[in-house]
């Protein structure tokens, strides 16, 4: 199973369409990470700065993706080291960020990276740059991968 940890903040400020600016750019972000998730079958472990009072999102955490939050007193950089320096198989993991001392600490412990610049063109396929990370009441899947993904992402009725 592919695992990743991923600098949500630090991936925001790579993909078309989407701002730090934004009021829900987390939200927004962990829409993408479910649809990668599911199509993967990842699990993906998201952090972002500055959320009171810091830790696991109940709100956006599922589908395949943990999101959490630096609390106030630490910041992202911070916890995604302290969760490089934890992970029991290190080997297992995908660290997500263009932040080069956080890569420094992945690379110590064995544990692959790759540029945020890299996984937001994973994220967003060329022909949809400018789609919405929401999908609309028309649209439809067109494959059968489509109709799996949609089912993690929206629950089976």
């Amino acid at each position: 199973m592919l695992q990743l940890l991923i600098d949500g903040h630090n991936l925001i400020g790579q993909i078309p369409g989407l701002s730090l600016a934004d009021f829900d750019d987390e939200e927004k972000l962990v829409v993408m990470l479910r649809r990668y998730a599911a199509r993967r079958r990842a699990r993906i472990v998201v952090v972002f700065d500055s959320g009171s009072p810091g830790g696991r999102s109940r709100e956006l955490s599922g589908g395949g993706v943990e999101a959490h939050f630096a609390g106030s007193h630490t910041s992202a950089d911070r916890v995604l080291i302290e969760r490089i320096r934890e992970v029991k198989r290190p080997q297992e993991w995908t660290l997500v960020t263009s932040d080069h001392a956080i890569q420094h600490e992945a690379t110590r412990r064995r544990m692959r990276t790759i540029e945020a610049t890299e996984f937001a063109r994973l994220l967003s396929p060329p022909h949809s740059t400018q789609e919405s990370t929401r999908p609309e009441a028309d649209d439809k899947p067109d494959r059968e991968d489509d109709v799996s993904e949609w089912l993690d992402l929206f629950g089976k009725k």
